[in-house]
């Protein structure tokens, strides 16, 4: 009898529309791909040397909103600098984050005034800079701790007035 192939040919093909539709319901529609933003080096300077970053920049409204939504991965020492005009207080959340993150706030002068350690994937609990900021730089989850990143060190990048030197090497 066909029917056993016949059932199994449907139920292949509902599996094959189900992923399908989850694939697609995803991402959806208006998230842009990071590779339209801008991406540039920035250096965290610390207490054991300089170590540098590849970033890409959320520099407008839409980009800092949509920020590292539906990542699934993030190489080590790259990472998303979220930049403000003004300083101010910033609220962040993980809504739609896939991975856990380290947020990085950062003052008008380049320094770290806070650290969010290993943020919650998915969470829709508020993380503030508790007070003003121009800028939260967003790395993998842990490796602020892993390459000894801490509250008082400097960012260089062009948005702090400076740029990471071409030379400096970067700490192990």
């Amino acid at each position: 009898m066909k029917t056993p192939a016949l059932r199994s040919t449907l139920l292949a093909m509902c599996a094959t529309a189900v992923v399908s539709m989850s694939c697609a319901a995803a991402i959806p529609p208006g998230i842009e791909p990071l590779s339209q933003f801008e991406r540039e080096p920035l250096e965290v300077r610390t207490s054991a040397g300089a170590l540098r970053f590849q970033v890409w920049l959320a520099d407008s409204p839409p980009r800092r909103s949509q920020g590292l939504m539906f990542i699934e991965r993030l190489a080590p020492r790259t990472g998303m600098l979220f930049l403000y005009d003004q300083p101010q207080t910033v609220s962040m959340w993980m809504k739609n984050t896939l991975i856990p993150l380290d947020m990085l706030f950062i003052a008008e002068d380049g320094r770290v005034t806070r650290i969010a350690r290993s943020t919650t994937p998915q969470s829709l609990a508020t993380i503030s800079s508790m007070g003003s900021v121009t800028a939260v730089l967003e790395i993998g989850g842990g490796e602020s701790k892993r390459l000894g990143i801490e509250v008082g060190d400097t960012v260089l990048h062009s948005s702090f007035g400076t740029a990471p030197a071409t030379s400096t090497p970067s700490a192990q």
